[in-house]
């Protein structure tokens, strides 16, 4: 889906669910991280992000857009159209839009890198040394017999 086919989509979507035309644009925008989509105050637009139909398809797609069509239509219309407002949740309830989209980040600790541990241990004494980061062997020693470490692989 390109920008054209979601500009056509939420124009049939306004008519049909709102009975209202969507005067202004509409596009993807791959910046967006933990949004479906949002509402621009300014300048009316629509964005919406491509990940949610790239993973749940067009009928999320379509949830959005309902959902950032509430935003608009309530706000040229100068009613509350923030999501604590009665007029907002009310006509999210009339159309089917729903509140939230489904989670578009995979969790936290799944994208943290992994970091490998470093084993060194001593030539003489084989005491062993578990490090995160990468030491110089040339300028440490060994704290029990101040021989010479090594790294092991």
């Amino acid at each position: 889906m390109n920008n054209e086919e979601l500009q056509s989509l939420i124009s049939r979507i306004s008519l049909e669910s709102f009975q209202k035309p969507f005067m202004h644009q509409a596009y993807f925008n791959p910046r967006l991280r933990s949004t479906g989509g949002r509402y621009l105050l300014q300048s009316h637009n629509i964005e919406i992000n491509p990940k949610a139909y790239e993973l749940y398809g067009i009928n999320e797609v379509e949830g959005i857009v309902r959902h950032e069509l509430c935003h608009y239509h309530l706000h040229l219309e100068g009613k509350g159209y923030q999501h604590r407002d009665k007029d907002f949740r009310e006509l999210l309830k009339k159309v089917g839009a729903p509140r939230f989209c489904s989670a578009l980040q995979t969790p936290k600790t799944s994208r943290k890198k992994q970091r490998r541990l470093l084993t060194y241990t001593c030539v003489k004494c084989q005491q062993i040394y578990v490090r995160k980061i990468r030491m110089n062997v040339e300028k440490y020693c060994c704290s029990k017999c101040l021989g010479r470490l090594k790294l092991v692989e």
